[in-house]
């Protein structure tokens, strides 16, 4: 079986001279991600670094891996990206997803049972996320994710049942 990894930052900068470094991150999840004892891959070659401790610091993160015990270490891995294998994943709470596994889902109108188009695109402007639907004609709207509108989302069956709402479309 292949093990799929999934991107949840790049290393930017080093940070003092304890080996500590400045992550841009690209994950909802950097509290579970950057907690003591994580197990991340780094780089090219995946090479398995283990969290040591990790802390918010302004748009970033300050992490310091039980393997990159000084700055020089750190110099070292500057640049490099941070992945997650899907193993150490975990669990997502009932009515989250990655987007990953909704991109590509088939949308429906929950009341007709009609399709309506594809989901193409997630954005994340602030309260709640916003899907993109491109319908058959190629002609795209967005719509929140909000319980009002999206009523079911069936990741093995790659279908989402929406209720549109008047205006969205």
């Amino acid at each position: 079986m292949t093990m799929n990894y999934y991107n949840v930052g790049k290393i930017v900068a080093t940070h003092g001279l304890k080996g500590e470094v400045k992550v841009a991150i690209t994950t909802d999840f950097p509290e579970d991600r950057f907690a003591e004892g994580s197990r991340l891959y780094l780089g090219p070659n995946r090479q398995e670094v283990t969290v040591k401790a990790g802390r918010p610091f302004k748009q970033f993160w300050l992490v310091t891996f039980n393997e990159i015990p000084g700055i020089d270490e750190a110099e070292k891995v500057k640049g490099q990206e941070l992945v997650v294998s899907e193993e150490d994943q975990g669990e997502l709470p009932d009515g989250v997803y990655y987007y990953r596994d909704l991109l590509g889902c088939t949308v429906v109108d929950d009341e007709k049972g009609e399709k309506i188009g594809e989901l193409t695109d997630i954005e994340a402007p602030g309260a709640n996320d916003i899907w993109e639907i491109t319908e058959e004609n190629g002609k795209k709207f967005w719509i929140p994710y909000i319980p009002d509108v999206v009523k079911s989302v069936d990741i093995e069956q790659k279908v989402v049942r929406v209720q549109l709402m008047e205006g969205l479309r």
